[in-house]
């Protein structure tokens, strides 16, 4: 295990925090959890880590025995032990609490577009697409130039993210707030909803347009039932 300044109690749940609660960390591991296998992946799952940052904890973890690395055709894959596995309900339970019980709002604060759509990309439910390729773009008109346009192309079953235009004729326009399809990734709100209050746009080919929420596929944590929040007595505490 790796050596460091800890808590000095002999308590599983101290031992366990010693590696898991430094910054970034379980976050590193959710990307794991997700599929990620190499160092770029890893950096788009958590676009706002530095380099630097995510090597180290990479050699934490390693050094911990929660992942072990591997080279392939000259690239190096990172990938979790049977202890960095069995870590999956742990944070799937994590994701799950907070889903359930903070405040939404919260979320809608930490907007971005970098994650939201890294995480749709590896969600997509390609079975309920056209067999074609299909090029789906997304466009959030209050960004900076460099974050607003974003592009999802579909074919073979895969699925390829770029933020940059890559020269298909488009299928479907998806334009919204980016606090609009964040609400709808994580299941606070519809695709309906926001068309209603105008904060969505779509355009392009009808069938792609209709099936919209069956192929978006939504976020692991998008049907856990929420409550109203941690403040409130356990009598008043309902299902929203």
């Amino acid at each position: 295990m790796v050596e460091r300044a800890g808590y000095g109690q002999f308590c599983p749940v101290s031992m366990a925090s010693e590696v898991l609660c430094s910054r970034w960390t379980t976050l590193v591991v959710r990307e794991f959890l997700c599929g990620s296998t190499r160092f770029n992946e890893l950096r788009r799952g958590v676009p706002k880590m530095s380099p630097a940052l995510l090597s180290k904890r990479l050699k934490e973890l390693e050094q911990s025995g929660i992942i072990t690395t591997r080279n392939v055709n000259g690239t190096t894959h990172y990938l979790l032990t049977a202890a960095g596995e069995e870590l999956r309900p742990l944070i799937i339970g994590l994701g799950n609490w907070a889903q359930r019980w903070m405040e939404s709002r919260l979320s809608l604060r930490n907007l971005d577009p970098s994650l939201l759509m890294w995480d749709m990309r590896r969600n997509l439910d390609t079975k309920t697409l056209p067999a074609r390729r299909c090029t789906i773009q997304f466009l959030y008109p209050e960004l900076s130039a460099s974050q607003k346009c974003w592009w999802l192309v579909v074919e073979n079953g895969k699925v390829d993210l770029c933020n940059f235009d890559p020269g298909y004729d488009v299928d479907l326009l998806v334009e919204a707030a980016l606090s609009s399809m964040t609400a709808i990734w994580m299941g606070l709100s519809t695709i309906r909803q926001e068309i209603d209050a105008e904060t969505l746009r779509l355009e392009g080919d009808k069938g792609l347009a209709r099936n919209i929420q069956e192929w978006l596929g939504l976020s692991v944590f998008a049907k856990i039932p929420r409550m109203r929040s941690i403040g409130d007595s356990p009598k008043n505490v309902a299902v929203e």
